[in-house]
């Protein structure tokens, strides 16, 4: 009988609520602040918990967003989504003693009319039966971006916009038509590329992927590779260049597809360009003219440069393999004759001033994969992390040959490599041996 009066007494407890003023809900903060989001895109949802500390329970009246419907934030309390039929609040709610509730927020904004990002507000209000108000203030940059579905190219175009460009699927460039980008820069959702069966000049320009937002509080969506497909230049595609562009987070940075060779025509000429943090490899150029002039082609799942036959022209470049995301990384620079079998000669090969480094020993692997067909290469005055070729001059002069064993080598040429938090600066540190080679 004792023990069933002590439950009475214990359940008892819980269902009390109090109406006293001096009783508070405590939140994770005053303010729930959301990542940049582009106006009229959906952001992602975000979560906090609503705790009642107190020795009794708490009614809450209402819980209303102070704007209603103005500004685009969703909520959904404790299962219940504040609808706009019903004035975008809800009410009768209860926590019991040291309980809580769940609360979700997400936000689609509209344009805010402004060329930089604005910051857009809204307060989640919370009425106590008490009389007490309390409040979380929404938060969010909001940044108005023009939104292209699709997008063929079917005629010489020139694009130049202080609003960034949404891509959604594949933008295409026809055969025999150029698009010129300039000053631009280009957010690629899932799963869309640049197609260009034509030619492609750009000159200041980015291009990533569209999410703004965070996967981990630490860990922002651009330093994540595969957010989209990347740049492939198809077989009838040539005279493309890029200049002071930056390509990062695609699945395959940039594929320069098998054509017929022209030996005084560079299909692809890129001129301190950026490809960094690709799933797959950065570059790829198959049977290809291609000309790289203080280029940065850093942390690929793939090889960070794939030769395979052609002609390439490479000044003072960084290939730099620290893909951080899986061990069985491709290489910093590959080169060969042969290819899914079928030759294709190596008529060229020049690199001069450059640095190959990494994680694993050997980042530089040239194949000749045919003896059938030409492979002529030669390297001047680089750094390269590869076994020693002490005996073929003609292919090897001034080199720097790294080994684990050096004092300065892989990482720590360079100001930082922050495998935690996926931050990298690839100028030289001051300490560096390779001073006066490479993209800085």
């Amino acid at each position: 009988m004792l023990t069933i009066v002590m439950c009475l007494v214990a359940c008892q407890d819980d269902d009390q609520f109090s109406t006293s003023s001096g009783l508070r809900l405590t939140f994770p903060a005053d303010t729930l602040m959301l990542d940049t989001v582009f106006s009229r895109t959906p952001s992602s949802t975000y979560t906090f918990w609503v705790h009642n500390d107190n020795d009794t329970g708490i009614r809450i009246e209402s819980v209303r967003l102070k704007r209603g419907n103005q500004t685009g934030f969703r909520v959904n309390v404790d299962g219940i989504y504040l609808d706009n039929t019903n004035g975008s609040q809800t009410s009768g709610l209860e926590i019991r003693k040291n309980d809580s509730l769940l609360v979700f927020v997400e936000l689609t904004p509209t344009e805010t009319g402004q060329p930089e990002p604005a910051v857009v507000a809204d307060d989640l209000l919370f009425h106590l039966e008490s009389g007490v108000e309390q409040r979380v203030c929404l938060q969010a940059w909001v940044w108005d971006a023009r939104k292209l579905y699709s997008p063929v190219i079917d005629k010489d175009t020139l694009i130049e916009s202080a609003q960034p460009l949404v891509i959604f699927g594949d933008m295409k460039v026809e055969a025999g038509v150029t698009l010129t980008i300039r000053n631009t820069s280009l957010y690629f959702h899932d799963s869309s590329g640049l197609e260009v069966y034509g030619s492609l000049h750009t000159e200041d320009c980015v291009m990533r992927g569209d999410r703004l937002d965070d996967m981990f509080s630490y860990l922002p969506y651009d330093r994540v590779s595969g957010q989209w497909k990347g740049i492939h230049l198809y077989e009838t595609s040539n005279g493309n260049t890029l200049l002071r562009t930056e390509i990062r987070n695609p699945m395959r940075g940039i594929v320069c597809d098998s054509a017929a060779l022209d030996s005084t025509n560079i299909r692809l000429a890129m001129t301190q360009c950026v490809i960094h943090n690709c799933m797959e490899t950065g570059l790829e150029s198959h049977n290809s003219y291609i000309s790289l002039d203080h280029c940065q082609l850093t942390n690929t799942g793939g090889d960070c440069i794939s030769i395979v036959g052609g002609l390439a022209d490479i000044n003072y470049c960084t290939f730099a393999q620290f893909y951080p995301f899986v061990a069985s990384r491709g290489t910093a620079f590959r080169f060969t004759n042969r290819y899914d079998q079928k030759d294709m000669p190596l008529l060229r090969l020049s690199c001069v001033g450059s640095i190959m480094t990494g994680y694993d020993e050997d980042v530089v692997m040239g194949v000749a994969g045919s003896q059938e067909v030409a492979f002529n290469y030669d390297f001047h005055q680089c750094l390269m992390r590869t076994p020693a070729v002490t005996d073929d001059s003609l292919h090897f002069e001034q080199i720097l040959w790294e080994t684990p064993k050096d004092s300065i080598q892989g990482k720590k040429h360079f100001v930082k490599i922050d495998e935690e938090n996926l931050i990298y600066d690839f100028h030289l540190d001051s300490l560096s041996t390779a001073q006066g080679l490479g993209c800085y």
